[in-house]
């Protein structure tokens, strides 16, 4: 049984902690939330102009400061209802069970109507997103180990195909900066559709006839990685009955 003098310190505590709340509450405009859109809170009238990095700031702000007014909210019903079990001379008891909460208990966490055993938080999540199923690193449900890799359209594939049409990169943010905005994602100069690098710039007729070289940006990138290595192929120098046709005539 609490004493006159106990719970006269406990009552002031809870109006204490209730005046501070609110005093948060107001000084903060109620976190933005007595508003309409969110963007009304930052002083924007749209996403429209904004870069997508920023608009995810803003959004996890918004989610932050959501968590924090359920957390107000949640702290201003548990004082009332502490303060209405003081009017009624129920406070102090465990609302579960009737057995007397230690002072010690109550002097800690004046608001709560529940003994330590019969707590509403006692269970801790350990749930996990539900996205998190599916967005398994890197890419999802595929074998990416590079040792085995493919020319398989897979998940990495498909974010790249996407990621073509913008990402929240810019090129200073790449190891190697691209030249154009369209390239800003992963590996952009992977080869796409084709297997062997020259697929990009040699072709033929319909009838596999008339193969011709058409100089282009991937041909000079080309030649100049044969050059740079001394070999005549991506896969080494032809065996020599084979140069006769590539090798000028000084050179043989």
């Amino acid at each position: 049984m609490l004493s006159t003098a106990k719970l006269a310190e406990l009552r002031l505590k809870l109006l204490e902690e209730k005046a501070d709340v609110v005093e948060r509450l107001e000084q903060n405009d109620h976190l933005g939330f007595e508003r309409g859109h969110y963007h009304e809170a930052m002083g924007e009238l749209s996403s429209y102009d904004n870069h997508p990095a920023d608009e995810a700031t803003d959004l996890y702000e918004r989610e932050k400061d959501n968590a924090l007014l359920e957390h107000y909210k949640l702290q201003l019903g548990n004082i009332d209802k502490a303060l209405t079990a003081m009017e009624n001379g129920t406070y102090g008891k465990c609302e579960v069970c009737g057995k007397e909460i230690p002072f010690e208990r109550l002097e800690a966490l004046p608001n709560t109507t529940y003994c330590i055993e019969h707590s509403p938080d006692q269970v801790t999540s350990h749930t996990r997103p539900i996205e998190e199923g599916v967005l398994l690193p890197p890419f999802g449900k595929f074998d990416m180990d590079e040792q085995d890799e493919n020319v398989a359209f897979d998940a990495e594939d498909s974010w790249q195909a996407v990621a073509e049409w913008g990402t929240s990169d810019t090129p200073s943010d790449l190891a190697y900066p691209t030249d154009h905005y369209n390239d800003v994602y992963n590996e952009p100069e992977e080869s796409i559709g084709y297997v062997e690098d020259f697929e990009n710039f040699v072709g033929n007729d319909i009838y596999g006839k008339n193969i011709t070289v058409y100089p282009n940006m991937q041909h000079e990138q080309y030649e100049a990685a044969l050059d740079e290595e001394g070999i005549m192929t991506t896969f080494g120098d032809l065996p020599a009955f084979e140069h006769d046709p590539y090798v000028e005539d000084d050179e043989r």
